[in-house]
């Protein structure tokens, strides 16, 4: 479900028609996490690790409504709920695009993406995900970024945000994680990023 904002009253009505004619509107920035308490705890109870911090980070990014803003034709919509689309590596070496309904319910969120991840990893396609009320999530378990950005089509309208996950590094006995978000500014700013992280720090800490 959906409704549309009232641009005509919206504080940042003024900073949404500047960005909204940029070429590339999309700013992105990388932050490092502390994965220390989940990751212990997933571990710990023999839980999918990507899986968990995928269903904190929905939370997070569901608790801030900038991050369920889309552009269509020219109005904000604003979802009641945006979903994952993750990508999912596959045995030889390529990967495929999932996309599955987010659940408050973490038993159910890790059931229904699992299944859809088992499904992608048989397929050959890519079939990536058309719905706008998604959140498209990457994860390089390779690498320990220190920034990232994104291959775009500039001339298609984009407005889903983009988050990625980095390679787990001990550092002073913490667990660290670097994590990218990229969005759209002409629907949020660097204050919204903030809050998103601030929440999804705080369900990573939870034991």
């Amino acid at each position: 479900m959906k409704h549309y904002l009232d641009i005509k009253t919206w504080s940042r009505k003024n900073h949404f028609d500047f960005f909204k004619e940029f070429s590339e509107p999309f700013f992105g920035v990388t932050v490092e996490v502390d994965c220390s308490t989940v990751y212990n705890k997933v571990k710990r109870e023999g839980k999918p690790v990507f899986l968990t911090y995928l269903y904190k980070s929905l939370i997070a990014v569901n608790k801030v409504e900038n991050f369920r803003y889309r552009i269509e034709e020219g109005k904000v919509a604003v979802y009641d709920q945006v979903d994952p689309a993750p990508t999912v590596p596959r045995e030889d070496d390529t990967f495929g695009f999932s996309s599955f309904k987010f659940h408050s319910d973490y038993d159910k969120f890790i059931q229904a993406g699992a299944a859809a991840m088992a499904k992608v990893k048989k397929s050959a396609n890519l079939d990536p995900s058309t719905q706008p009320n998604v959140v498209q999530y990457s994860v390089l378990p390779w690498l320990s970024f220190t920034s990232n950005s994104h291959a775009r089509q500039l001339s298609h309208s984009d407005s889903v945000p983009k988050i990625t996950f980095g390679k787990l590094e001990r550092v002073e006995e913490k667990l660290k994680m670097p994590m990218s978000v990229h969005v759209n500014h002409a629907l949020m700013d660097g204050y919204h990023v903030g809050q998103y992280v601030e929440y999804f720090q705080e369900l990573l800490n939870q034991d």
